[in-house]
């Protein structure tokens, strides 16, 4: 098995925004990350997809686990600071659920063993009900449902504990600060 996958040993309370693309996901991450002032851990496949464009190389599934890779060392550098909160604007299982997604059922038995087997204090699902907004990697504008879908079924699937975010920003970060103050307390 692949243990650059795996999370390192850490006391954090681990947060996951989690959902389909242009969902306000990075921008609540920040925000919580900031409102705690707290460790963020940004989505590594956006960089990763941002420097194959510049390179004009287009993402296949050869890219999935570098990706996965990436993302985990991004985490466990903040874990390994000893953070007490890291709020993760994505994680393995994101990762697995648009790797099946964009690449036709693709499945790498690491992959799933890890995003099932790393803990996560609370998966905060991030709705469809804001505006899409197209940028430099986003390219799914009319699957939001479906994908939305797909992820709400991932978490049900592995027994993760989530939250539904959907309304405003505010309605959403207060929902969010409200369970997250929760986890905090015990």
């Amino acid at each position: 098995m692949e243990k650059e996958l795996g999370q390192i040993e850490s006391d954090s309370v681990k947060i996951v925004l989690f959902g389909p693309e242009s969902t306000g996901k990075t921008v609540l991450a920040k925000a919580l990350a900031a409102y705690y002032k707290t460790g963020f851990v940004p989505e590594y496949s956006r960089a990763y997809a941002l420097m194959k464009k510049e390179l004009q190389e287009v993402l296949t599934e050869v890219d999935v686990m570098p990706i996965a890779r990436g993302q985990m060392e991004l985490e466990n550098e903040l874990a390994a600071k000893g953070e007490k909160l890291l709020i993760c604007d994505t994680n393995l299982l994101e990762t697995k659920v648009y790797a099946e997604a964009y690449y036709d059922g693709f499945y790498n038995e690491d992959l799933t063993s890890y995003a099932i087997k790393n803990t996560y204090d609370l998966y905060f699902l991030t709705y469809i009900d804001v505006p899409w907004e197209a940028d430099e990697v986003r390219d799914k504008p009319n699957e939001r449902e479906s994908m939305f879908k797909v992820f709400k079924m991932a978490l049900i699937e592995y027994n993760k504990p989530y939250v539904l975010l959907e309304g405003s920003f505010e309605e959403r970060f207060n929902l969010a600060v409200k369970h997250i103050d929760k986890i905090l307390k015990n």
